[in-house]
């Protein structure tokens, strides 16, 4: 059971306290929480690629690579890099250059974005939204696999005939995740290309991915790739020695970013029923002290079935030392219980 943390860099004022926090001092705070990580134990820590104000980090893997000479051994991740409005051979670069930088630490995990900033951005039209996956993740894979490309072109890409695309992975090949918000279709693509599949649990019941995680298994084994399927939870929370503190702490933060998206959406502002539902065992929130989450992840792990767990605890602006603390606790107090069962 490997256990890690993802963040989206977010920016904006600290609802508790007032504070402003902007990128510079995001990114630098972001630096830290990711040698905590490494030094705690963790696994993987993933950066998320959004093109909004509220968010700091628009290149994953320069941000990585900031932390990548002050680590040693965590693994550094997309989470996830949107694939469908970048160019495979740069996002392929890019991780292998940094796979190099860490040697051997890199990985990458694609999808189609949950936001849609980034395609009028670069130039793509909403109505590709799925072609232009398709035909990206397929021209991707092709490059991992090996040095020479030799690519046909199609709508999106164009004919590479034979040529090299370098720096090569110092693990050979980058680990390639392709993240899924749990329609049928994303996992079965998933299962028979052979790639890991992680799931965003934002909302319901864990439990309600289970026939999505037998799916994506069913399309694996039908394509030959039972000993390739590997599946990761991502999912919201928060820890602390405390349960009801920790709980606390994470409401205010989590509430705004949600309430900000319920506006863009037309949902309406979250309660505090709501959220303490959330957080419940079969709540989507995985928010508590550490035997409630070890205790939660166990449970779901029986029913669905994964490998990895990764937690974005920095939603919203929560005080820096705060966020420290629950990393701490994270790696000294969840993850070797969770190793240990």
């Amino acid at each position: 059971m490997e256990l890690g943390l993802y963040t989206f860099g977010d920016i904006g004022t600290d609802p508790a306290t007032g504070t402003m926090v902007d990128a510079h001092q995001r990114l630098n705070n972001l630096m830290e929480e990711i040698e905590i990580a490494d030094q705690v134990g963790l696994d993987i820590f993933g950066l998320g690629e959004h093109h909004r104000p509220n968010y700091a980090i628009t290149s994953p893997p320069v941000t990585l690579a900031g932390a990548a000479r002050t680590t040693k051994n965590i693994r550094l991740s997309s989470a996830v890099s949107v694939l469908s409005s970048d160019d495979p051979i740069r996002v392929f670069q890019q991780y292998s250059t940094l796979d190099n930088l860490t040697n051997g630490r890199a990985e990458l995990m694609v999808g189609r974005g949950s936001f849609i900033e980034s395609f009028p951005l670069f130039g793509y039209q909403l109505d590709d939204y799925n072609e232009l996956f398709d035909e990206k993740l397929a021209m991707l894979m092709q490059i991992n696999e090996r040095e020479a490309l030799e690519w046909p072109g199609t709508k999106f890409t164009p004919k590479v005939d034979g040529l090299g695309v370098y720096p090569r992975p110092v693990q050979g090949k980058l680990p390639l995740w392709v993240a899924v918000g749990g329609t049928p279709q994303s996992a079965v693509r998933a299962g028979m290309n052979g790639l890991p599949m992680a799931i965003a649990v934002i909302g319901g019941r864990p439990r309600q991915f289970a026939p999505l995680a037998d799916l994506y298994r069913r399309a694996a084994a039908h394509e030959g790739n039972e000993d390739k399927a590997r599946i990761s939870l991502n999912v919201h929370g928060f820890v602390g020695e405390d349960s009801q503190k920790a709980a606390d702490l994470f409401f205010p933060a989590q509430k705004a970013v949600m309430d900000q998206i319920g506006r863009e959406r037309g949902w309406p502002p979250q309660s505090r029923a709501q959220y303490d539902a959330s957080i419940s065992p079969e709540g989507a929130m995985f928010v508590g002290s550490p035997a409630q989450l070890v205790d939660k992840i166990l449970s779901l792990k029986e029913d669905i079935g994964f490998d990895r767990v990764t937690i974005q605890m920095a939603i919203g602006i929560i005080e820096h030392r705060e966020m420290l603390k629950a990393i701490e606790v994270l790696g000294t107090q969840v993850a070797p219980e969770l190793r240990k069962a």
